[in-house]
């Protein structure tokens, strides 16, 4: 029994979809969630710098909040390369995904949309290619500018984004892609706008669930399960605009979001 709350962190509220997996699946848990809002986006930033920022967020969770795993639910992070501190796990959202999207596939056409940051970085080509060493897939990747940014305003079901779905998709409905993973974790709020370009019959997958299915096996195998009945603890913390993430987390996530903390990271 560890006593000890995961952490989890993304660039801002994408990763509460990762969030709202690991709190159904793992009610008892403790999480502390830090959206880096105050340096959003990540997908057009280099990935040193995105390396750095993340850094930042795993030393402040490891010192100050003592968690015992880091859950990176950010995708920009995880193609970037997030470091363990301390010796603490670290679980990327991308190979949970991968496994996924393969499960799912019939055709072997494959899908992969995600921020530029992500998908100019080579990590999911890299990861579909160790887990399909045979070649059974055929990958069609995209980037998908703007995305991230109609999420942070609480916009997912406009016109306007409905317009840029059409237009950054097409490489990927030209493919005749039967399964799309979602590749950013902003994207599964966008779902219903994704799904109506792409066509209702390509499986949309997310890799907010399979991680926390492969969070739950490791926190089983290392022993580190809280293994005490009622439910855990959350903290969240946002380097912006605390009431903006407040409301805004509230109605992407759900109630579990009340006091919000404020945090100013350091230049990095």
């Amino acid at each position: 029994m560890d006593d000890r709350p995961i952490g989890l962190f993304d660039s801002g509220f994408g990763g509460l979809t990762v969030a709202r997996a690991v709190i159904d699946l793992l009610p008892a848990e403790h999480l502390v969630y830090i959206g880096d809002t105050g340096r959003y986006p990540y997908g057009p930033r280099p990935l040193e710098q995105v390396r750095r920022f993340a850094a930042q967020i795993t030393a402040k969770l490891v010192a100050e909040h003592r968690v015992k795993m880091i859950v990176v639910a950010c995708n920009t992070a995880a193609a970037a390369g997030v470091e363990p501190v301390a010796g603490v796990p670290v679980i990327s959202v991308i190979e949970p995904g991968v496994r996924a999207a393969l499960r799912a596939s019939e055709s072997g056409r494959v899908g992969v949309i995600g921020t530029v940051g992500t998908i100019s970085s080579g990590a999911y080509q890299g990861s579909f290619a160790c887990a399909d060493p045979v070649g059974r897939v055929q990958l069609t990747c995209a980037a998908c500018p703007g995305f991230v940014e109609f999420v942070e305003r609480g916009e997912t079901d406009s016109d306007q984004v409905y317009v840029l779905a059409e237009r950054l998709l097409a490489p990927v409905v030209e493919a005749k892609v039967d399964t799309l993973l979602l590749g950013c974790t902003h994207y599964p709020f966008l779902a219903r706008t994704i799904s109506d370009v792409v066509g209702r019959d390509v499986v949309l997958v997310s890799s907010a669930d399979e991680t926390a299915f492969e969070l739950r096996a490791l926190l089983a195998e290392s022993g580190l399960a809280r293994g005490t009945p009622g439910a855990g603890h959350h903290t969240w913390i946002s380097s912006g605009d605390v009431s903006t993430f407040r409301r805004l987390g509230r109605r992407l996530l759900g109630p579990e979001i009340g006091v919000v903390e404020g945090w100013e990271p350091a230049p990095a």
